[in-house]
């Protein structure tokens, strides 16, 4: 039976109904489980498998890759866990990987640990497709679209077609978009990687993050990786997670919708620059989002005059937390320059929208720029 976004965010990874049974099984809290004979079963011990991983990772995979034949999910404990396992469980000494220049500020420490495994670490920026030009004899392409702080864009399908033309895997991290805005594996991934701390669960509450494979055997890799690290999600955030599902269209359509009448407010402000939100039609990755992306996120950047400036905006802002991360249900707002490791200016505001009222929000944040400019 066909179904919309809502209907299948819903139902994701639900077992068949049973009577007197839950619709969604409580988190199953065991280390070792009963193991007479031997172990064929699916669940032998607590750091290999779980009931409430299983679950879990069935609905994401129907989130990420509806429909598709062979495609397996793995959760970790967080999305650097997640991150780590696949660059390090599908490279080696002597293999190039392709990173971009203007990812998570995380991405530097893992170029530094994969380089002291002997691998050789190339990176180019997001925007106009320009890992296109370092790709020759990749083992495997990193790309992350749109781009976390600058949110830049890049066209996918182009470039896995180019990276499997030369035998590299894909990967794509999808934290921004979420499945719901952007299912990498449709565009040709191998992996679609994410943080499902940020807007998958949306909630600010757990720590989270998933590998979904394009087939068995480049999972059973990723899943051997976790295993081997023992990065497992605790059962009480996995159980959390997949019920926070259930609402993740009704987030973010909320969320897209204040991001986008945020980012028109704020391209009427005079010391407002570097504007970017690729939902914008003036926005210069607009056109490749739109041929993409079925959302456009919950992020917006920009930039205020100076440090200070950007500070006092933070303080005055009533709705909006100063807080790192992104894609909760409440709105947040940081000056990113605090944490150096991204290229950007002391002013520079990453914004995430949340689900309070439109009107509200962006009210408040137009008080709180003319406060900060007084």
């Amino acid at each position: 039976m066909s179904t919309g976004e809502g209907t299948r965010a819903v139902r994701a990874g639900l077992p068949e109904a049973q009577k007197y049974e839950p619709t969604l099984p409580g988190p199953v809290f065991a280390a070792h489980y009963h193991l007479p004979g031997e172990p064929t079963g699916p669940y032998t011990y607590g750091r290999d498998s779980n009931p409430t991983w299983t679950l879990l990772e069935q609905a994401i995979g129907e989130l990420e890759a509806p429909g598709e034949a062979g495609v397996e999910t793995v959760v970790f404990a967080s999305g650097m866990a997640a991150v780590s396992a696949v660059l390090l469980s599908q490279v080696g000494a002597g293999d190039v990987v392709v990173l971009p220049d203007d990812g998570y500020q995380a991405l530097p420490l893992v170029r530094e640990q994969l380089e002291e495994y002997g691998v050789e670490v190339r990176t180019a920026p997001t925007g106009g497709d320009a890992q296109l030009d370092v790709l020759d004899g990749a083992k495997l392409l990193w790309i992350e679209t749109p781009s976390n702080p600058g949110l830049d864009v890049c066209d996918v399908r182009r470039l896995a077609d180019a990276a499997h033309a030369g035998g590299a895997l894909v990967a794509v991290d999808n934290t921004l978009a979420t499945p719901l805005g952007q299912r990498p594996l449709a565009l040709g991934a191998d992996f679609a990687v994410a943080s499902g701390t940020k807007g998958l669960t949306g909630h600010g509450d757990l720590l989270l993050g998933y590998v979904v494979c394009r087939n068995a055997a480049s999972a059973a890799r990723v899943r051997q990786w976790r295993k081997v690290v023992g990065a497992i999600p605790g059962p009480m955030e996995a159980w959390l997670a997949h019920r926070s599902l259930a609402t993740l269209q009704l987030r973010s359509d909320r969320q897209c919708a204040n991001a986008l009448a945020l980012a028109r407010a704020l391209a009427g402000r005079a010391e407002v620059t570097g504007l970017r939100y690729p939902g914008l039609p003036e926005d210069p990755s607009h056109k490749i989002a739109s041929e993409q992306m079925r959302r456009f996120g919950s992020v917006v950047s920009f930039e205020l005059p100076d440090r200070d400036h950007a500070e006092r905006f933070l303080a005055e802002a009533r709705l909006v937390d100063d807080a790192t991360s992104f894609g909760s249900v409440r709105s947040s707002a940081e000056r990113r320059g605090r944490w150096g490791g991204d290229a950007v200016a002391e002013g520079f505001i990453r914004f995430s929208a949340g689900v309070e009222d439109t009107v509200d929000l962006v009210a408040d944040v137009l008080r709180a720029l003319d406060a900060a400019a007084g």
